[in-house]
């Protein structure tokens, strides 16, 4: 899963996670019913929702799971400042799973698009499961929405022709992975072919109304950003001004000082269980 430098993006991660909450704690609240012993969070990151998890189920081992070091070391603060305990496991998703042994349940949150072979990342992910155990994975979704469509400079819709060539990008990120193998990206009809029951898909909101606070408006600084620097090259000139005017500390029409900058994020979780094993006589 090389197509971006992890660790130097590291911030930029935690950040966003952490305005991006909201989502987490009602998709672990789905999760509530179970009693996990063991948990892996594959491509952990900086530990954000590895925390939670570890939160949500004190009684539970939980791994944090990722192939950057400097993420874990962070994960690992992280669960020391906030006082659950966690483990940390420095792996390459998907090449380095078979080693980690299995799990009651096992989360990944936008990790599985990184790798060419999909169904084979998700057979891999699937075959960590305990007979009964649970896979809960993070794909799709919408786009965020941060500023309303006319900002008062430059031609309206903005975000609409950022959501295209960073569609452009994507798909051309997703054709240039190694193995890459075009697939249906029906989710849920993955999970069944590889092998899991009882599939279902929730989909939860982020919602950060305006005016921003410090900590999502960062982040949305912090997108905005990465915009630049990934599809700019994508965008007319007129968007681009656009985009370095809003990333002006010192405009009041950029991000740092907009009354109007909301965060609103649209999260798909899908949720497949490992069969029991059956016992005949």
């Amino acid at each position: 899963m090389n197509d971006f430098d992890w660790a130097a993006m590291a911030d930029m991660l935690e950040v966003e996670g952490e305005a991006h909450g909201p989502y987490l704690r009602q998709a672990f609240e789905e999760l509530t019913k179970l009693s996990p012993q063991r948990i892996l969070d594959i491509g952990s990151g900086p530990g954000v929702a590895a925390c939670r998890l570890a939160a949500v189920f004190p009684q539970a081992e939980v791994t944090a799971v990722d192939g950057a070091p400097e993420l874990l070391a962070r994960a690992e603060e992280r669960a020391e400042r906030l006082g659950v305990r966690l483990r940390t496991r420095v792996a390459e998703f998907p090449e380095e799973l078979a080693d980690l042994g299995p799990a009651d349940l096992v989360w990944s949150g936008q990790v599985v698009h990184h790798v060419g072979d999909q169904q084979g990342a998700l057979n891999l992910l699937a075959g960590l499961l305990e007979p009964g155990g649970v896979l809960a994975i993070v794909e799709g979704g919408l786009p965020a929405r941060w500023l309303p469509r006319d900002l008062g400079f430059g031609r309206p819709g903005l975000q609409a022709r950022l959501d295209a060539v960073t569609e452009e990008r994507f798909s051309r990120m997703r054709a240039e992975l190694p193995g890459s193998v075009a697939v249906v990206e029906d989710w849920p009809g993955m999970l069944r072919a590889a092998g899991l029951t009882e599939v279902r898909s929730k989909t939860f909101l982020v919602d950060h109304p305006a005016p921003l606070d410090e900590g999502p408006r960062h982040s949305v600084r912090r997108s905005l950003e990465r915009h630049r620097t990934m599809v700019g090259e994508l965008l007319g000139a007129e968007d681009v001004a656009m985009l370095d005017r809003l990333l002006d500390p010192a405009d009041p029409a950029g991000v740092d000082r907009r009354t109007d900058l909301f965060l609103l994020i649209a999260k798909t979780v899908y949720f497949g269980r490992r069969p029991e094993v059956c016992s005949h006589r």
